[in-house]
């Protein structure tokens, strides 16, 4: 917001000593209008951080995200301790338990992903495994199994695989069975939009 360094003078005044007031400043024209408001840089010379800024950091971290932009593409294994935002190609395994792992609209998949949280909103073939939940949004396409607790798959997504919803304290299985007598639903499902 600009401020003009001098309140009392009106504009195209000026309150210089030795100057009237009804006569115009060709100097205080130019900086006063155009210039940019002034900024304490003491603060930002020493060494600790201003209230802003470790605020600002504070909630970057903890909302710390790693993206994989359109044109990357990375064949392997990846694994971490940070949600993941996928835009690009990834073809391997994705294992990120504990963490959120988005696929973007831009994002293509061809990995086992294993997550607490997986949304789709890109192409993804493979299983998913989600301690809490998978969600397919409208524009997102899964082939392949879901092992989680919750699933949500809105209209117009496309889903080819089977499900299995397991309870909070439900085993995972081992071998195709499971060592827990909990009730899960399994089966093939295919859902597709309509044209």
């Amino acid at each position: 917001m600009w401020k003009n360094p001098n309140p009392t003078a009106t504009p195209g005044t000026s309150n210089t000593p030795g100057t009237t007031g009804s006569k115009p400043n060709p100097e205080s024209e130019k900086s006063t209008p155009m210039s940019s408001p002034t900024v304490n840089t003491s603060s930002t010379l020493t060494s600790e951080p201003s209230p802003v800024s470790a605020a600002r950091n504070s909630i970057v971290n903890s909302n710390e995200q790693a993206t994989i932009g359109k044109s990357l593409i990375i064949k392997g294994e990846v694994t971490g301790s940070e949600s993941l935002y996928i835009d690009g190609r990834v073809e391997g395994s994705i294992n990120l338990t504990g963490n959120r792992v988005t696929i973007g609209r831009n994002g293509v998949v061809a990995a086992n992903v294993t997550a607490r949280e997986i949304v789709i909103i890109g192409k993804v073939r493979g299983n998913l495994n989600a301690s809490d939940r998978v969600d397919i949004r409208n524009e997102g396409s899964l082939t392949g199994d879901v092992i989680a607790q919750r699933i949500s798959i809105e209209d117009g997504a496309f889903f080819k695989g089977g499900i299995d919803i397991q309870k909070p304290n439900q085993q995972q299985k081992v071998n195709g069975k499971s060592d827990s007598k909990l009730e899960s639903v399994s089966g093939s499902t295919s859902m597709g939009a309509t044209a």
